[in-house]
């Protein structure tokens, strides 16, 4: 029987908007996110279109992200970060006109950044998600919807039902505002689950989720196809389990393909290697990745070699037959046992572009050779499960996709103090929802719109993340506790009637998305 593969692409970032600021460094997470993920995987998919290449992706597209990918504010400062790298390249080029290999370099990144502000200012006016839109209706990609602010579901379920349930169901009401249809699939920030959110995904009129693989196999019963087919959940929608052997090829970058010495070194970069002066508007107050970066993952500090693009592009391509041969064996395999497979292999979308600066040439390369594949065809869960309506009943296990497969890296002694201040501002606003479920002024409402604004922005699971790794560890703590003070400030001011509305109007200045956001989910 043929067999079948699933690429999913989860695309997300936390919202980072500062209007209080001139510039603001984290705001780079969304500009680099564009230039190197983003643009370059839509500009590959519009290449595999004109050249009639069949093929079919997913994509979560979050809340959080597509916000920012709205916002005219950010908007504008991605173009002028694009003309800050574009001044920077020129000067490279300058400094580089004696030395070939490194002028060829800088001519690259010349090129890139050029071609990334024509594609995003000239093309596309600014707007990518009206091309996101445009693939989905070709048919080639499938959009999926996510939870409003990435909040952590299996804690928020806990601890506070309706919580989970808003995260939910305001993710699905932001897809419908976006794509004008209701979401089929639905991706589970983390990859984590809980028994329970089944039915709330199924309020939601959601058909599938993924889970990782021990969610499945952990099921009761126990999967009679293991992760090779859906399972229908008691409630109704069906999970997908996530191939870890797949999934590992690509990601890691110690065992995967990333990790080859051809490939272009992420950590070297000249934002870090040359004066603040020389760097000029990208230094700002701190030293900070540029993008431009001249190493392949060689050696240690100064024994690196300089990236031969030539190579790295071989590179993908041999790895991308290779991963295609594996999943050709895998597949084959499995078929043996009788029934239909299906191989589903998530990724972060950042993966590839920008910590995987190949990846997008792997992509396009292996969809290209998989077109003519006769043992399996890439497809997408919804197609799946109509053409496979049939599937066994199993209630899934708790699960996430993180390290060792549970909560741990959500809950440790660097984040866990969030919790209980979470739960506390989630019940106040379920309390005040009740309050003018039956009869809420223009005011109220508006107050009730930006408390669950607050409520959501707090909630976000990137922010526990980051406080777990020590990457960006302040700033996290910053926004969790700056997003609960907004919103114990104004929940105060709301119950005693005083309502400050010069601070009202400032946080919707500063946290300025979903715009029709419903909070009477909160009831």
């Amino acid at each position: 029987m043929p067999g079948h593969l699933a690429l999913i692409l989860h695309a997300h970032l936390p919202f980072v908007r500062h209007p209080e600021h001139e510039n603001f460094l984290e705001e780079d997470w969304f500009f680099e996110a564009v230039t190197e993920t983003y643009i370059p995987l839509l500009r590959m998919m519009r290449r595999l279109l004109d050249d009639s290449v069949p093929f079919k992706l997913t994509m979560s597209l979050t809340p959080t992200l597509c916000a920012m990918l709205q916002d005219k504010l950010l908007r504008e400062r991605y173009v002028h970060h694009l003309d800050n790298l574009i001044d920077l390249s020129a000067r490279e080029q300058k400094r580089h006109r004696n030395h070939p290999q490194l002028r060829e370099l800088a001519d690259f990144y010349f090129k890139i950044f050029c071609e990334t502000r024509a594609f995003f200012v000239d093309e596309r006016k600014c707007g990518l998600l009206s091309l996101f839109r445009e693939l989905r209706d070709d048919g080639a990609l499938e959009i999926i919807a996510s939870a409003a602010t990435h909040g952590l579901l299996p804690i928020l379920q806990q601890q506070a039902p309706q919580a989970a349930r808003a995260q939910i169901l305001i993710g699905r009401d932001v897809y419908v505002d976006l794509f004008g249809a209701e979401p089929s699939g639905f991706w589970l920030p983390e990859c984590a689950y809980v028994p329970g959110l089944e039915a709330i995904l199924q309020q939601a009129n959601i058909r599938w989720f993924i889970l990782d693989a021990h969610g499945l196999l952990h099921g009761r019963p126990r999967p009679c196809r293991s992760i090779y087919a859906p399972c229908y959940t008691p409630a109704g929608p069906a999970a997908f389990a996530r191939d870890r052997d797949s999934s590992r090829q690509v990601w890691s970058a110690h065992e995967g393909y990333p990790g080859d010495p051809a490939y272009r070194d992420f950590y070297r970069d000249i934002g870090f290697d040359l004066p603040a002066e020389h760097l000029g508007p990208i230094a700002r107050r701190n030293r900070n990745f540029s993008g431009v970066k001249y190493y392949r993952i060689t050696g240690s500090g100064n024994d690196k070699q300089l990236y031969d693009r030539g190579a790295a592009e071989d590179a993908a391509a041999q790895h991308a037959r290779h991963f295609l041969e594996q999943r050709r064996q895998q597949i084959c395999q499995i078929g043996d046992f009788g029934f239909d497979p299906i191989v589903v292999a998530p990724f972060d979308a950042e993966l590839f572009g920008h910590w995987w600066f190949e990846g997008p040439r792997f992509l396009e390369q292996f969809v290209r050779q998989a077109a003519n594949e006769r043992d399996f065809c890439l497809t997408t869960p919804s197609e799946y499960l109509a053409g496979h309506p049939t599937q066994q009943i199993i209630e899934p296990a708790a699960s996430t996709w993180g390290e060792n497969g549970h909560l741990g890296v959500w809950l440790d002694p660097s984040n866990a103090w969030t919790y209980p201040h979470l739960h506390i501002a989630a019940q106040k606003m379920s309390e005040a929802a009740h309050t003018h479920a039956e009869n809420c002024r223009p005011m109220a409402d508006r107050v009730l719109k930006q408390l669950t604004r607050e409520l959501l922005l707090a909630q976000s699971s990137d922010w526990a993340f980051l406080m777990k790794t020590g990457t960006a560890r302040e700033y996290a703590t910053k926004r969790t506790t700056e997003h609960l003070a907004r919103f114990s400030r104004l929940h105060d001011q709301f119950v005693t009637n005083e309502v400050d509305e010069e601070f009202l109007r400032d946080c919707e200045s500063r946290d300025n998305l979903f715009s029709n956001v419903n909070w009477r989910y909160y009831i």
